[in-house]
């Protein structure tokens, strides 16, 4: 395998003056799956690992451009048994992605079923906040959104479980060992606790508010995650987003910011546009 300069300009000029329907639809359809793939692997190990071929192939093809052989050489060795080596060393992880695919849950993302596990979802996590309210237990939970978080839950406890209201109350227990701290939650899934956050160094913030609101303005401030918090000492429920913080926030509240959250997620994939196209072509008796 090597970096063949010639070959992708050929292939360029191919795109732009050759392009045909057939062409645009290949493009797409790998393009899609190219996506899913990254969307597949983005949470576990092999996300650093597609970065860093991303590394190699640009590296090759600046090597190939300015004519440094040797380089050029060992990038192209790399590549070629490098990707044998992928696939022993991922093995766990492809396995995983092929039983997905069998079982086809690629391709039912978008199903109902999913739509009900997100109501559970809404119902577990506002039952979760309003107990704390009542019983005025502190509680801080993050939501992590298109910003990854992966530095913030090494920081924490690994959990890894579904959410579930008895799972958040007992995390936030206080004398457990994970009370002290925040929550990150990863889609459908609680991923750690007791994780430690940065504070906010806005200087403007209401004196009133505690190390977890400060904590909660200060992860929002940094990401795009939404927290929401529990007043140790009032009960109150609070969101933080994007550097703001709303407060007093009753059932019906909390199930608008849940359900922006899970039911509105309209995501480019395959599977919505197979959905889509079932949609249309759906015959009405």
């Amino acid at each position: 395998m090597s970096f063949n300069l010639q070959t992708w300009q050929n292939a360029i000029w191919n795109v732009l003056h050759r392009t045909g329907f057939t062409d645009v639809l290949d493009i797409l359809i790998v393009a899609v799956i190219l996506y899913e793939i990254l969307m597949l692997v983005r949470h576990t190990r092999g996300s650093a690992v597609l970065k860093g071929l991303v590394v190699l192939v640009l590296a090759g093809a600046v090597s190939q451009l300015l004519g440094m052989t040797a380089l050029n050489w060992i990038l192209s060795s790399m590549m070629q048994y490098g990707v044998i080596v992928l696939f022993i060393l991922f093995q766990p992880e492809l396995r995983h992605a092929l039983e997905q695919v069998g079982r086809g849950a690629m391709l039912d993302s978008g199903t109902h079923v999913q739509d009900e596990d997100n109501e559970r979802i809404i119902r577990e996590v506002i039952q979760t906040l309003l107990d704390l309210s009542r019983r005025r237990v502190g509680a801080l939970i993050v939501f992590e959104q298109k910003t990854g978080l992966q530095d913030l839950i090494e920081t924490g406890t690994r959990i890894d479980g579904r959410i579930s209201a008895p799972l958040l109350e007992n995390i936030f227990e206080p004398n457990t060992p994970l009370h002290d701290g925040a929550v990150i939650v990863r889609g459908q899934r609680v991923i750690a606790g007791a994780c430690i956050l940065n504070l906010t160094e806005n200087r403007d913030v209401n004196r009133e508010l505690g190390t977890r609101h400060r904590a909660a303005l200060g992860v929002s401030e940094t990401t795009d995650a939404i927290t929401l918090v529990v007043s140790e000492e009032t009960g109150v429920i609070s969101m933080t987003k994007a550097g703001e913080i709303t407060r007093n926030l009753d059932e019906k509240k909390l199930r608008d910011i849940l359900s922006e959250m899970y039911l509105k997620k309209d995501r480019f994939s395959l599977s919505s546009l197979i959905q889509r196209f079932r949609g249309k072509g759906a015959v009405r008796a």
